[in-house]
C-alpha cells in the first residue's frame, strides 16, 4: 500500500480544531495562500484580524531547527526590522497537533516590490544589511550551512539515482552538472574564506511585502548560515550591465548597516547553479506530493531536463566570467 500524501490528514476542521486549542478561534473560512513546501492559510475570525497559520512539512525540519528560525526572526522584529515573526501562543510560538506541527503569524498585507525601480532596490538592500548586523552576531546552532555539499553534491546524486533523468539525457546531465559543480568549486576558491552568517536564505522579490512604510520580510523557512551574497543574488537580473546597477543600488543602502566583502561577488553565478540543481532535486523529492505534479506539470519531461542541460551549460560559461562590478 503506498504511503498516504503529505497532508491527507490536514481538513478544514482539522486546521480549525488545531487553532482552536491555542486560543485561535476561527470563523470557518479558511483561504489557501501560495505555498509548496508547506501548507498555508489566512483563517478568518468574527471579532478580530484573520490570521495566518503555516503548517510544516513533515520531516524538512527538527523542532530544534524550526526554534532557531522563530528565534532569528523574533530578535530581526525586537530591533524593529520589518521582519513577520510567530505569534506566541500558550507560551510557544511551534505548535503541535499529533503528527503535525504548525505556527501562526499574524496577517499582512502587500504587493511585490518593484526591483527595476532604483529606490526600492536601495530600500530593500537597507534592510537586508540590518538583517544582517543581527545575523552575524551568532551562529546557527541546529539549522544546516548553505554549502556545495549540500545544494550541489548531494541533490545531483539523488536526482541520477532516483530515475528522474530520462535514459537518453541521463549520461549528458552526469557530464554537464559534473563539470558545473567542478565550476562552482573554482568560484568558492577564488572567492576565499569568506564569512558565514544567519541568513533569510531565500530572498527573492516574493518573500517581500511592500507596503508605504517599504519592504516587510517574510518566510524564513529557508533560513540557514551562508555567505551575505545569498540573500543580494535573486535581486538581481537581466543583463550584466543591468545586474551591475542593480548591485551598486543594493549596496548603496546594504552598507549603511553592514560591511560587505566583495570576494563573495565570485559567487554570485556559483549560488545561481547550486540553486538549480537544488531545485530540480527539490521538486523530485516531493513528486508523490499531489500537489506537485499540478503545480509543476512541466517537470520530468524530456524537454524539462533538455533545458536543465542548456542551462547548466550556460552557467559554467557564466561562471568563468569576470564577477560583477558594484562600482
Amino acid at each position: 500500500m503506498p504511503a498516504p500524501a503529505p497532508y491527507a490528514t490536514l481538513t478544514p476542521d482539522r486546521i480549525l480544531d488545531a487553532l482552536d486549542a491555542v486560543g485561535i478561534r476561527g470563523d470557518g473560512r479558511l483561504l489557501a495562500l501560495n505555498s509548496y513546501e508547506n501548507r498555508v492559510y489566512l483563517v478568518y475570525r468574527d471579532e478580530t484580524p484573520a490570521v495566518v497559520v503555516k503548517f510544516y512539512r513533515s520531516g524538512r525540519w527538527t523542532d530544534a531547527q524550526i526554534a532557531e528560525e522563530h528565534a532569528f526572526v523574533a530578535e530581526l522584529a525586537a530591533r524593529e526590522i520589518p521582519a513577520i515573526a510567530p505569534l506566541r501562543l500558550r507560551n510557544a510560538t511551534l505548535h503541535h497537533d499529533g503528527d503535525l506541527r504548525f505556527a501562526v503569524y499574524p496577517r499582512h498585507g502587500g504587493r511585490t516590490p518593484e526591483l527595476d525601480d532604483r529606490e526600492t532596490l536601495t530600500w530593500l538592500g537597507r534592510f537586508i544589511g540590518r538583517i544582517h548586523a543581527v545575523g552575524v552576531r551568532r551562529p546557527f546552532a541546529a539549522r544546516p550551512a548553505l554549502d556545495i555539499a549540500a545544494f550541489g553534491d548531494e541533490p545531483r546524486a539523488f536526482l541520477l539515482g532516483a530515475g528522474f533523468v530520462p535514459d537518453d539525457l541521463r549520461e549528458a546531465y552526469a557530464s554537464v552538472s559534473e563539470m558545473a559543480l567542478g565550476g562552482v568549486r573554482r568560484c568558492y576558491a577564488r572567492a576565499g574564506g569568506v564569512a558565514s552568517l544567519r541568513l533569510h536564505g531565500d530572498c527573492h522579490a516574493s518573500n517581500v511585502l511592500w507596503t508605504a512604510d517599504g519592504p516587510h520580510f517574510v518566510d524564513f523557512d529557508d533560513a540557514r548560515m551562508g555567505p551575505a551574497v545569498q540573500d543580494l543574488w535573486m535581486l538581481l537580473s537581466g543583463e550584466r550591465a543591468a545586474m551591475e546597477r542593480q548591485l551598486a543600488d543594493v549596496l548603496a543602502g546594504y552598507e549603511d548597516f553592514a560591511a560587505f566583502d566583495r570576494r563573495e561577488l565570485h559567487l554570485v553565478e556559483a549560488l545561481r547553479t547550486l540553486r538549480l540543481v537544488h531545485y530540480a532535486a527539490w521538486i523530485a523529492r516531493r513528486w508523490e506530493d499531489p500537489a506537485f505534479p499540478a503545480a509543476f506539470p512541466w517537470f520530468n519531461t524530456h524537454r524539462y531536463w533538455q533545458d536543465r542541460i542548456l542551462e547548466l551549460r550556460e552557467q559554467i560559461a557564466a561562471m568563468d566570467e569576470e564577477p560583477l562590478r558594484a562600482g
